[in-house]
């Protein structure tokens, strides 16, 4: 197969920080963002919960993309059995980072590929345990002054001043980032 037979690889999604990822990974892409795709919030194991919010963004665009290979992704993070998704507002982030602050939590995110043309449909998930510093609440206010937490499940970028918050972290780092590369390249490796 020479690369014009390829098909071509969208990521359904608006997230900068898949697309960042992906280009690290030197990959060629494109950006649909899904539609009209309502995300479940809670009532499935958290591993279930992410591939299926992956799979549900993944399958509205290769619906209208046949020829394309399309790629889902979606990031929850899990702490005490409660998911926390994407703040709706400041005081919520606050509020979240707060819960999270001098804590372990885990960081799940589902992944979907979707090539309509040639049935193929591949999904997994990958975990990451994060351990957050103490944070009082003047410091969480700083860290919102640097980071905007409203498009980020948990309030907060491990990429973007994470050694003020975080501790360590034990797993993939692009996981918590919203893409597990080296769980990603295995698996288009393998289509």
């Amino acid at each position: 197969m020479n690369i014009d037979d390829k098909p071509v690889l969208i990521l359904a999604s608006g997230s900068p920080r898949r697309e960042q990822l992906l280009r690290e990974m030197g990959l060629r892409f494109v950006v649909v963002r899904p539609d009209d795709v309502e995300e479940l919030e809670g009532g499935l194991a958290p591993e279930v919960l992410a591939v299926h919010n992956a799979q549900r963004k993944a399958r509205a665009v290769a619906g209208t993309r046949r020829d394309a290979l399309v790629l889902g992704a979606d990031t929850i993070v899990v702490l005490d059995g409660v998911v926390y998704g994407k703040p709706r507002d400041m005081t919520e982030a606050e509020a979240m980072l707060g819960r999270l602050a001098g804590r372990v939590h885990e960081v799940f995110t589902g992944v979907c590929l979707v090539c309509r043309v040639r049935g193929v449909e591949k999904s997994f998930w990958d975990r990451t345990r994060v351990w957050m510093k103490a944070l009082s609440a003047s410091e969480i206010k700083e860290y919102f002054q640097k980071v905007n937490p409203l498009d980020k499940a948990g309030a907060y970028a491990a990429q973007e001043h994470g050694g003020t918050i975080i501790e360590r972290i034990e797993g993939s780092f692009s996981n918590v980032m919203g893409l597990p590369v080296e769980r990603l390249r295995e698996a288009l490796i393998s289509l």
